[in-house]
């Protein structure tokens, strides 16, 4: 076992390459969570040609095994005893499977029954969804071991959020930007409906997976040495468990952020459920211009990542959050109110497209860099979790964060229809034939329904009580216990 010398973590000072591959592992999350929210739907009910609601409701089952695998997989990633630490085990056992999997999800039997195809859905998605945890967890929770320096996990977390956004939305720009048309034939001219062109991006995606998984593992192993040592060899029971993850989630502070996270995760489920609605029906958008707003999105990630730092060190991460988030959840429905009370020209205008780009670009980046702001927080709490616990757990926290996510994220599928059936917008409906009526209910419900939203978690947020001072006064206290062990 190591020393308290040997173990403790550097409090800053890591290097480019360090960050770099710590943040690069969020590449196969970002892959993984674009395909299944984007495109697996799509593709086994209209490609493979899966009665829809059996693959939602595959697609349900995998994320509700998911949401309560994590918890056991935080604490288990806290409590490893290995030569390789506690995290690097989990990201070293899960390359293979996680990418050899994805390419099979693409890539399913023909001539199988709709029964055998939903099977196969819901076995692969659960394997892909909990494994891909087992990785994501541990590697994120390396977080507060890399650094205790409080702007430093700023920094750390904003390589992390880049990686995330920009692998992801790469490959939807890679799918309609080239495989898309690649694989348009004249018997299917929509090459979004050719299951070849699946095919490859299973093979494309899987390979980025694994490098992205073994980049980060390779990359942050030389950092093991400075991890904390793993806990003594004891005797674990159901019950110790839960009581040990009770006992270290009792925190005002992580439940401040828990409740928050609950009203973010519901926002962001009726934001991201209206954007391809409000840009069709709203902004009458064409599907070029709908993309060229997608591409945005690189652009948002490098403000959102390069803002995080600079506003941690400027506010603090709790006031920093709350003033970015503001500016960005105020902000985001500015364009809708704009053209509600008719300040804003006629859609068909070439400004209204370049404002509505501008200002998603900037608002995903505020918004990007409120969540690397509130991920440093998170992981802040993690020392004063030990001074109470006397057990270090990285992992039970940023698996809590990440159940909520899931286990409310549908709720805001079901807000987002109650705002489209408010509004008398029907499905597949026309968007030259929808009544201008029907459009302004669109907007007029969803302003109040998302602003409450995002107000309430701003809110919940302000009983986070952890601040620079204190996190220094913990890592203090910490040194004074670990020294006088050592003794």
């Amino acid at each position: 076992m190591m020393s308290v010398a040997d173990s403790a973590t550097p409090r800053s000072g890591l290097s480019l390459w360090s960050k770099l591959a710590y943040g690069f592992g969020a590449v196969a999350f970002g892959v993984k969570d674009n395909g299944f929210s984007y495109f697996l739907l799509l593709f086994y009910s209209q490609v493979i040609g899966v009665d829809a609601r059996l693959v939602g409701l595959a697609l349900s089952i995998s994320l509700f095994v998911d949401a309560f695998a994590d918890p056991i997989i935080g604490y288990w990633s806290d409590n490893l005893r290995s030569r390789f630490g506690r995290r690097h085990p989990f990201m070293y056992a899960s390359a293979v499977p996680i990418a050899a999997l994805y390419f099979l999800l693409w890539d399913p039997p023909s001539g199988w029954s709709q029964q055998a195809l939903f099977w196969y859905l819901v076995a692969l998605a659960v394997l892909i969804r909990v494994l891909v945890s087992a990785y994501e967890i541990p590697s994120t929770s390396m977080a507060p071991e890399l650094t205790t320096h409080y702007d430093e996990r700023s920094t750390l977390l904003s390589y992390r959020s880049y990686f995330g956004w920009t692998g992801g939305n790469a490959m939807s720009v890679f799918m309609f930007g080239v495989l898309f048309p690649l694989f348009a034939t004249a018997a299917i001219k929509n090459g979004q409906f050719n299951r070849e062109a699946y095919a490859v991006y299973g093979i494309i995606a899987s390979v980025l997976i694994l490098i992205s998984i073994l980049v980060s593992a390779l990359g942050t192993h030389e950092r093991i040495k400075y991890f904390r040592a793993t806990p003594p060899k004891r005797v674990l029971t159901p019950r110790t468990v839960f009581k040990e993850i009770f006992e270290t989630l009792a925190n005002r502070s992580f439940i401040a952020l828990f409740i928050a996270a609950i009203f973010g995760s519901v926002a962001a489920g009726v934001s991201a459920s209206l954007a391809f609605y409000f840009f069709t029906y709203f902004w009458h958008f064409t599907t070029q211009q709908s993309s060229v707003i997608t591409m945005g999105v690189f652009g948002s990630a490098i403000i959102g990542a390069l803002l995080a730092p600079a506003v941690s060190r400027a506010l603090g991460k709790k006031r920093g959050s709350i003033v970015t988030g503001l500016i960005a959840f105020v902000g985001s429905p500015l364009p809708v109110v704009l053209r509600l009370t008719h300040v804003l020209p006629e859609t068909t205008t070439p400004f209204v497209f370049w404002f509505v780009f501008t200002a998603t670009l900037i608002d995903v980046g505020l918004i990007i860099c409120f969540q690397i702001l509130s991920g440093a927080m998170l992981a802040d709490l993690v020392e004063q979790a030990e001074l109470k616990t006397g057990r270090r757990s990285e992992g039970i926290f940023f698996a809590a964060s990440a159940f909520i996510r899931k286990v409310v994220g549908g709720v805001g599928l079901i807000v987002a229809t109650m705002v489209l059936t408010f509004a008398g917008l029907k499905a597949g409906a026309d968007p030259t034939q929808v009544p201008p009526d029907a459009v302004w209910r669109l907007g007029a419900f969803y302003v109040p329904t998302i602003l409450s939203l995002w107000l309430a978690m701003l809110a919940v947020m302000g009983f986070y009580a952890l601040s620079r001072d204190g996190h220094e006064e913990n890592l203090r206290r910490l040194a004074e216990r670990q020294a006088a062990a050592a003794e």
